[in-house]
């Protein structure tokens, strides 16, 4: 016979009972609240998320889904997902696919919406299974990729099987790879979803219970404060781009939406999504600097070609004087009063051809004399010589022992770095460092790319100096021409402009970092030369004049360079044809070739300019001698007169000694 129940084990089965219902409630609530969860991100994706039957037939859509394909939400049951694809194979691809893997990730496909257009999208699906292995079915994301296919970040399904495949919540969660999370009111992470621990570097439990403003810059956690957390209690919702720091202190930029949730149970929270712009907005930055490079480095060109005309014009009208005050002190007794004067008109002249050098130099204007040279020794030389006049300032060099050879103009390359020397030592009224260094570097297209110059070998110079530094809006302007941060009168405001000019003109850039308090450097970037360097030779007495004999043509558009050019000239001992024009020139010549000994040829004049009338001279006299003549420097066209074997070069404006020399030099050729 059994023992009957007790009164006690009664009881005891009662409570067994009614924990175990207790237990089911608990549970039904739980997969209530996960449901609601999922429902309001099902609709609040942006993306597209559907579900299938195992056959493809459609079970579910998301708003965005039927707003994609242009359905109202009660015609959600015409849709067939077999007629909304463009290429049946295409379709048919997918479904082997998903069959042989289980998973399709970012799959391009092409979908026809209700009114026929058609659209480009990517399409993740995953495989869900039965606790058999079968499948029960197909839950996958679309993404509308039509008009930004290549700044868009793809969707991709999750490649990861869950613990818990049967909640479609968790494999939403988890499938997207644009951030999810859901925050309290003070902005705790509740729950984020794997994209988050892969984009902060954290794991889960690592970021669950933290402050979002933990992430940020102080600065910024204070505006999450204030503004984020307080906007979104009032209006509801809040979206944006934020800067957040990742666990090894990489910067990124999250772009996001937030909004809050008020549950029918449990507290109110905030739910969001998030994409990473990082790429895209240090992308839009770099191609603002390419930009501001681009627009500076235009008008640069636009200024140079101005101040060039102006160089070119104002050495015509400097020839004239210089001229005129040459051949009056020659018939000047050195003790007459107006002697002194006349010299003072020299110097004078001289001062504004050092002036017009400058603004040829910006105005990339030429090169006088280029050779092969090793930097190094020219370097050198400059830093001796200015460490000797500024002894408040220590310079501490350091070479390139190989230093590769450059192609330069010497005199012009030690304008540039009196110039830079000069400028260091203005930053350092109270003395400092100079710091000066040579190297060779390689140069790739990418780096090149902003200066529209070849990539290659290139010799870099760096100046440095630790003086007062610039801020932006200074530097921005050091190298335009007549800009100065100093006092009327202690500077043209050409220095640094003609740095740059003569540093482009080589077929070089340079670059310039400073920091207000700390100092400046310039960086020089010279192309290398495969050529080896070259000694300089002596420099000629520039002041003793040369007389001669024999006959001179003197070509010129400008009627004071031809009137003072001919009584400089006959007053050097020559007889004078003049020309004003190339076909004039031609004529002339043509007329009295037998007694011509020497040309004087302008390369700038209206119609015929002075290289074609040099290749037609040729023609008639294939010895004829000729002396090109320029407002300008040797450059273009000049110069490849030059290598054809003309006979040599003479910039106005010139004085007598000058030209009286370059003429013997070309009779002695």
């Amino acid at each position: 016979m059994s023992e009957k129940p007790t009164y006690e084990k009664l009881q005891q089965r009662v409570r067994e009972l009614e924990k175990a219902e207790s237990e089911r409630k608990q549970a039904e609530e739980a997969l209530g609240e996960s449901g609601e969860l999922y429902r309001i991100l099902f609709e609040q994706a942006r993306d597209v998320i559907y579900f299938t039957t195992p056959e493809g037939k459609l079970i579910d859509m998301n708003d965005a889904g039927l707003k994609l394909l242009g359905y109202p939400r009660e015609e959600f049951k015409r849709i067939d997902v077999a007629d909304h694809h463009a290429d049946p194979a295409q379709r048919e691809e997918e479904k082997r696919e998903l069959y042989e893997k289980g998973f399709i990730k970012d799959k391009e496909i092409r979908l026809i919406k209700k009114d026929g257009s058609e659209i480009v999208c990517l399409d993740s699906a995953t495989v869900l299974r039965n606790q058999d292995g079968s499948t029960k079915g197909y839950i996958g994301t679309l993404r509308d990729i039509t008009d930004s296919k290549q700044t868009q970040e793809a969707l991709r399904s999750s490649e990861e099987r869950l613990r818990k495949s049967e909640k479609r919540f968790r494999d939403l969660f988890a499938s997207i790879s644009d951030v999810i999370y859901t925050q309290d009111l003070d902005g705790r992470f509740l729950s984020v979803n794997p994209a988050v621990c892969r984009l902060f570097g954290y794991d889960q439990k690592e970021l669950v219970g933290r402050r979002v403003s933990d992430f940020m810059k102080p600065e910024f956690a204070q505006a999450f404060e204030s503004e984020y957390l307080k906007k979104i209690k009032k209006d509801g919702y809040h979206e944006g781009t934020s800067v957040y720091f990742t666990r090894e202190g990489k910067k990124i930029y999250l772009e996001y939406r937030s909004s809050m949730v008020y549950p029918e149970e449990g507290d109110p929270y905030i739910t969001g999504t998030g994409r990473d712009v990082t790429a895209k907005i240090l992308s839009e930055r770099e191609v603002k600097k390419l930009h501001a490079q681009l627009t500076q480095a235009q008008k640069m060109e636009a200024i140079g070609t101005l101040a060039g005309g102006i160089a070119h014009n104002f050495n015509n009208v400097l020839m004239g004087i210089q001229g005129r005050a040459s051949l009056m002190m020659m018939d000047k007794d050195p003790s007459t009063p107006d002697y002194e004067h006349l010299k003072g008109i020299k110097e004078y002249v001289k001062s504004a051809t050092e002036l017009t050098r400058d603004l040829l130099g910006f105005a990339r204007g030429g090169k006088y004399q280029v050779k092969s040279v090793d930097l190094n020794a020219l370097i050198r030389h400059e830093s001796r010589i200015f460490g000797l006049t500024r002894k408040e300032i220590s310079v501490i060099e350091k070479y390139e022992r190989a230093l590769w050879t450059v192609e330069v103009d010497q005199g012009q390359m030690r304008q540039v770095f009196l110039n830079l020397y000069v400028n260091a030592w203005q930053a350092m009224p109270g003395g400092g460092t100079l710091y000066v260094r040579t190297e060779n570097v390689t140069l790739g297209k990418e780096y090149v790319k902003p200066f529209a110059i070849i990539p290659g070998r290139y010799v870099k110079i760096s100046v440095t100096d630790t003086g007062t530094g610039m801020d932006d809006s200074v530097r921005k302007r050091i190298f335009d021409p007549f800009f100065s941060t100093k006092d009327k009168g202690q500077g043209s405001g050409l220095g640094l402009a003609s740095v740059y000019g003569i540093i482009k003109n080589h077929g070089g850039f340079i670059n310039v970092y400073s920091e207000k308090g700390i100092g400046t450097t310039f960086n020089i970037y010279l192309p290398a030369s495969e050529k080896e360097a070259v000694e300089q030779g002596p420099i000629p007495d520039r002041r003793e004049i040369k007389y001669g004999c024999g006959t001179v043509l003197l070509v010129d558009d400008e009627d004071m360079i031809l009137e003072v050019g001919r009584m400089i000239l006959e007053k050097l001992g020559y007889r004078v044809f003049v020309a004003r024009s190339g076909q004039e020139a031609l004529d002339v010549y043509s007329k009295h070739k037998e007694e011509i000994d020497l040309v004087i040829l302008d390369m700038i004049m209206p119609g015929m300019g002075g290289g074609e009338a040099y290749d037609r001279l040729k023609a008639i006299d294939g010895d004829v001698k000729v002396l090109l003549s320029s407002g300008y420097s040797i450059n273009g066209l000049a110069k490849e007169i030059m290598d054809s074997g003309c006979g040599g070069f003479i910039q106005k404006p010139f004085a007598m000694e000058e030209l009286s020399r370059k003429i013997r030099e070309v009779f002695d050729r």
